[in-house]
């Protein structure tokens, strides 16, 4: 069940050439779940809290073959950004 808006999707370049589509989708859908994905304990707090009091929605995830990207969803839900860590 989705926990807030997405707004606007798009993912960066370097993103798409090494994370696949199926891949995205999945990640994309656990965090609009409000499933944060590999996050310690203190940013599954902040993600929390955010959703309650407005805030930054982060979530990080991998890949089969191992790759870590980013999922974030911007304050005003404007926006949610796929990317990698080397893309921030």
């Amino acid at each position: 069940m989705p926990k807030f808006n997405l707004g606007r999707i798009v993912a960066t370049p370097s993103t798409l050439a090494v994370v696949s589509n199926p891949e995205i989708l999945v990640s994309l859908a656990l965090h609009h779940a409000g499933e944060w994905g590999e996050l310690d304990p203190e940013d599954h707090a902040a993600n929390e809290s955010a959703l309650e009091h407005g805030g930054r929605l982060f979530s990080a995830y991998r890949t089969a073959a191992g790759v870590k990207f980013w999922i974030i969803t911007e304050c005003d839900r404007s926006a949610t950004t796929i990317l990698l860590p080397s893309d921030y």
